[in-house]
């Protein structure tokens, strides 16, 4: 990865201007053109340094205001079907494995959003039914703290 791929990663997570030709006007703010900055971004997604761009929504503002973090035990020789069915979920924002300690036994997490905690609750009933599992722990938020999402090169601003 070049000091222009940072560029633009960097122009890019600053969110996307609303306009009609937003890579357009990314392009003029990086100074390259439109066709360029296209093609380094498609060249970033196809080498896996770009997994995906979408839009992030403020989910309490969106009335999201219940969120649990929902810590399962999975068998291990499930683990990759049942988070892949897991993920599915549209209210499953993240779902990722952790080791498991001698006091906690619960190897994969996700996290739900919902209007209530009821409706967090049943999510989470259907999930385990999808995936036959019996024993999880619900852990819901009581407030948030991070209000930014992660920030990349911002060493490289300093620097140039």
């Amino acid at each position: 990865m070049d000091m222009l791929d940072k560029k633009i990663i960097q122009v890019m997570q600053n969110g996307f201007p609303i306009v009609a030709e937003p890579y357009k006007e990314l392009a003029m703010e990086i100074g390259i053109s439109e066709s360029q900055l296209i093609e380094r971004i498609e060249a970033l997604q196809a080498g896996g340094q770009i997994r995906k761009m979408g839009a992030v929504i403020g989910h309490y503002t969106a009335g999201f205001s219940a969120n649990v973090l929902c810590a399962w035990v999975v068998p291990y020789d499930k683990m990759d079907e049942i988070a892949k069915s897991m993920s599915k979920n549209p209210a499953v924002s993240h779902c990722y494995d952790r080791e498991v300690t001698k006091d906690w036994p619960y190897n994969i997490y996700t996290m739900i959003h919902a209007k209530t905690r009821s409706e967090c609750d049943a999510i989470a009933d259907a999930i385990a039914e999808e995936n036959s599992l019996d024993e999880r722990v619900m852990l819901y938020s009581v407030k948030e703290w991070k209000k930014t999402s992660m920030r990349y090169f911002e060493e490289e601003k300093v620097a140039q």
